[in-house]
């Protein structure tokens, strides 16, 4: 059996953004051994590639560069363990610098991956493109998809491309965990994020739910996230007047896409569990500041609203995330009476 080594790094978000191309790469290689080449998450907000395909049949196994500082024999076990799978070519969908980028095919091939696809050394496929008229930035998804070219069409609007093939399990415990709530209708709601910057602020996410709750007190919250974010979550859990669920650090990242799965919307900052949510068709309202570039990290899909503000996450008011969450769920409900509302809002709020 032929083996393929895939290079890809980074925690959630990453490998959501990615699925496209782990799709393409196993219909590419359906009788093949694929393996992933990542890093390990240096912080418990991260969580690694293999927490969110491990059991999704598109990889077979993964191996673990060391983490920084990385000494030479490090490099040297990492090699061994590459050449010890006999693989030939390599499937590279990092996103990395030029000098990464070369130094990394390099190394590789010294471990006898003589085969290289997707590598970005031109700066077209290095870089997003740019559209000269507005600004925006080619999503990430779509320039990885371009990277693979060789491999085939990626069909980014196909919904297949986005699944994660959550196993039975991973349902039934996100099915018991929600059972909590009683059966109602609820909003995930996630408010971390890796970086500080992307961080909308307790006062902020306080004031909107009060907003939501004077429209929506019928439905529930569910909170999604990392561990250190059970604490926070708990305390904007407190002043919602129905149901409440604070699922952070309980589930694993597919199980709270299982559970993400039964929302009807999703509410939260550019994070991994909205790209999460995004994968299982759930319309998100997403809160952007200046950490990324306008539409290069949002979501792909039908009817998601959002908030991008190029001078700071903290200059989005909790008005306007209110007015996007009763847009958002007015759609849902007329989707759910059968209307088309086949429709995805882009708020451009101050993008300049």
């Amino acid at each position: 059996m032929e083996t393929i080594i895939i290079f890809r790094i980074g925690s959630i978000g990453d490998t959501v953004v990615a699925l496209p191309c782990f799709h393409r790469i196993a219909r590419s290689f359906p009788n093949s051994r694929r393996i992933v080449v990542t890093d390990i998450p240096a912080s418990q907000k991260a969580a690694s590639v293999e927490s969110v395909l491990g059991r999704s049949g598109l990889i077979d196994d993964v191996i673990y560069f060391p983490p920084v500082p990385r000494k030479s024999r490090d490099f040297l076990k990492l090699r061994k363990q590459i050449r010890e799978t006999k693989a030939k070519t390599l499937v590279y969908i990092a996103d990395r610098g030029f000098l990464s980028t070369l130094r990394d095919i390099c190394f590789f091939r010294l471990c006898g991956l003589s085969r290289v696809i997707g590598s970005p050394l031109s700066r077209d496929l290095r870089l997003p493109r740019v559209d000269p008229e507005t600004g925006n930035t080619e999503r990430e998804a779509a320039r990885l998809a371009r990277c693979l070219g060789p491999l085939g069409m990626i069909d980014l609007d196909d919904p297949g491309f986005w699944e994660l093939r959550l196993q039975s399990d991973e349902v039934s415990l996100a099915d018991s965990k929600l059972a909590l709530l009683g059966g109602s209708e609820f909003i995930a709601v996630s408010i971390g994020g890796k970086d500080h910057s992307k961080n909308w602020g307790n006062e902020n996410w306080m004031s909107v739910l009060r907003l939501i709750a004077a429209d929506h007190a019928e439905l529930a919250l569910a909170f999604v996230g990392s561990a250190d974010e059970f604490d926070r979550s708990a305390e904007l859990a407190a002043i919602w007047p129905g149901p409440t669920l604070n699922l952070c650090g309980v589930l694993l990242p597919r199980e709270s896409a299982a559970a993400m799965k039964r929302a009807v919307l999703f509410v939260g900052h550019d994070c991994g569990p909205m790209h999460l949510a995004a994968a299982v068709g759930v319309p998100c309202v997403g809160i952007f500041g200046n950490f990324n570039r306008p539409k290069c990290w949002h979501p792909i899909g039908q009817g998601h609203c959002i908030i991008h503000n190029m001078r700071g996450v903290r200059e989005i008011s909790p008005e306007e995330v209110h007015s996007a969450v009763r847009l958002t769920l007015a759609k849902v409900s007329k989707r759910t009476a059968g209307l088309n509302t086949a429709v995805t809002l882009e708020f451009a709020a101050a993008c300049k």
